[in-house]
């Protein structure tokens, strides 16, 4: 194993690959669990609501683009961002992907923008956005 790998426990040999690899590695190692990665299906979902406010409300008396409202919200539920320097003297975005969120944390981020926009008077165009409860019935 090299200083850094990612396996995705998909089946008893991943499991047994990742127990091979721990019981294998020195002391001070660090390991990092997480749940399974987002869906598809939520980060589509995130997107259409991104879309919506981003077409429809103003922060700070102006609007936004739909990855600046990500990392607003990104960084409302607590994670890490910060503007570090561009090659060309500006400053940029870091740490607003959410590629990387789990299932749990992308539904955490999507049911905030959901109460965000309720308080907010967003018109929701998608209508699984409109009715979540559609979502908890499947």
């Amino acid at each position: 194993m090299t200083d850094r790998a990612d396996l995705t426990l998909s089946s008893p040999a991943q499991r047994a690959t990742a127990h091979r690899w721990i019981d294998g590695l020195p002391v001070g190692t660090r390991v990092t669990f997480k749940g399974p990665q987002r869906t598809l299906e939520q980060s589509s979902r995130m997107w259409a609501m991104l879309t919506d406010i981003s077409r429809q409300k103003l922060l700070n008396g102006r609007r936004w683009t739909t990855d600046q409202w990500k990392v607003i919200f990104l960084e409302a539920l607590g994670r890490e961002t910060a503007f570090i320097p561009s090659l060309v003297g500006k400053f940029i975005p870091y740490g607003q992907s959410s590629s990387d969120l789990s299932v749990k944390e992308m539904s955490d981020l999507i049911e905030f923008m959901f109460a965000w926009g309720a308080e907010n008077n967003v018109r929701w165009t998608d209508p699984a956005v409109a009715d979540p409860a559609r979502d908890n019935a499947a």
